[in-house]
């Protein structure tokens, strides 16, 4: 069964990148990648491995170089067109041009098919298929801003949905985390023991895999990050977990079927933390606070981002907002983008635009020192046409 057989079909608004095609005086938008490229799979609606041509010109259509996806493609893209290089005289083209300069023919005659004489192409894109279309007397102008990239950072009601789903499963993930924190004794070398063997954070984050996958989704990397490996941002973790010091654990899980990602960070303490770490913590509780009451449409991420350092250098706390070579405190932005991309348009940083509904954004403020550990606390919320919507349902717990 095809993913669009299982799943409500996902129809992007491409009305900005009708507009974008006018202003740029173009007769398309071309992309030659495969599907791990979130803009290609966004506009083309279809999961391929290997590389495809999309042209858009108010209309979709794919080309692929084999006959391997053609059916698949024809069923579950949301093309208009699906064609196949063999469509336009490929062999022909391989005997008289050679393979090499043959599929920039066929390119051509592609686009030519749809009377596209001008196509602007994604910041990234192959610098031979663009050489070799200006050859062929084709116009080819990069569309440096990313205009789909910019258009998938505002979201369907479909892809909340899709990104909600991703999330149940990471709290399920986060849970089972937990609870191995919980179900831990105190070794008297102060390490974390489950049922007499050492609790490390390789340990803990098989558990988070397994759980992810039983709820159909997958991660390339988790943090579980204790101690001082605690204070470097994304310092995944490794090695045997310890008392009274805390335990970072961020999972970022992209839904196999839709592939959209969540995002959650949590803090625990198995023991009694530190005056300093349990200070930290009401203070970064506080700065989630401030930023969602910032949280609104018509706001900046920079505002945003503003309110978090706001609570921080109130409290004493160095910022990079406050002195941008700081090597502790509050070391990064405040949130990101969540979609097809775990990290993607809008930025909740100095440089983060205007707020719309639809946005889908990480509420991520945290404290660093090597000399203390991190404390890190996440959500994800989407923003509506009147505040927020927090997509988070997992409790924030420290001590446990």
């Amino acid at each position: 069964m095809g993913m669009g057989d299982r799943l409500t079909r996902m129809e992007p608004d491409l009305t900005a990148l009708d507009a974008y095609l006018d202003d740029a005086g173009v007769d398309g938008y071309l992309l030659d990648a495969d599907s791990e490229v979130s803009d290609q799979y966004y506009l083309s609606g279809f999961d391929a491995p290997d590389p495809f041509i999309t042209l858009y010109d108010g209309d979709t259509h794919l080309l692929f170089p084999r006959s391997l996806e053609f059916g698949r493609a024809k069923r579950e893209s949301r093309a208009e067109t699906v064609e196949r290089y063999v469509d336009f005289d490929h062999q022909s083209k391989v005997d008289e041009y050679g393979p090499d300069e043959a599929v920039s023919h066929v390119l051509a005659d592609f686009l030519a098919a749809y009377d596209v004489d001008s196509v602007a192409v994604p910041p990234r894109f192959p610098l031979r298929t663009a050489d070799s279309l200006r050859e062929r007397g084709v116009d080819v102008s990069a569309d440096t801003d990313g205009i789909v990239t910019e258009i998938r950072a505002t979201k369907t009601e479909t892809e909340v949905d899709y990104v909600r789903t991703a999330q149940r499963a990471n709290e399920a993930a986060m849970e089972a985390a937990e609870s191995l924190l919980e179900a831990s004794d105190i070794a008297e070398d102060e390490t974390l023991e489950v049922d007499g063997e050492t609790l490390t954070s390789e340990r803990v984050k098989e558990e988070i895999e397994v759980t992810l996958l039983r709820h159909g989704c997958s991660l390339d990397e988790t943090i579980v990050a204790c101690g001082a490996d605690a204070a470097d941002p994304h310092d995944s973790g490794s090695g045997p977990l310890v008392a009274h010091e805390p335990v970072i654990i961020d999972i970022f899980p992209k839904d196999k079927a839709t592939k959209y990602h969540a995002d959650m960070t949590r803090t625990f303490v198995k023991g009694e933390p530190s005056e300093t770490v349990r200070e930290w913590y009401d203070l970064t509780e506080r700065a989630m606070e401030a930023a969602f009451d910032a949280l609104e449409p018509g706001a900046t991420g920079a505002d945003v981002h503003d309110a978090v350092c706001d609570v921080y250098e109130d409290a004493g706390e160095p910022t990079l907002r406050d002195d941008d070579r700081t090597e502790t405190g509050f070391i990064h932005s405040t949130g990101h983008g969540v979609g097809l991309d775990v990290h993607e348009l809008p930025r909740l940083a100095p440089n983060g635009g205007e707020l719309e509904p639809g946005h889908i954004v990480t509420i991520e403020p945290g404290l660093y020192d090597p000399a203390v550990g991190g404390v890190r606390i996440e959500d994800i919320a989407v923003v509506t046409a009147d505040g927020y919507e927090n997509l988070t349902e997992y409790e924030i717990q420290f001590v446990v």
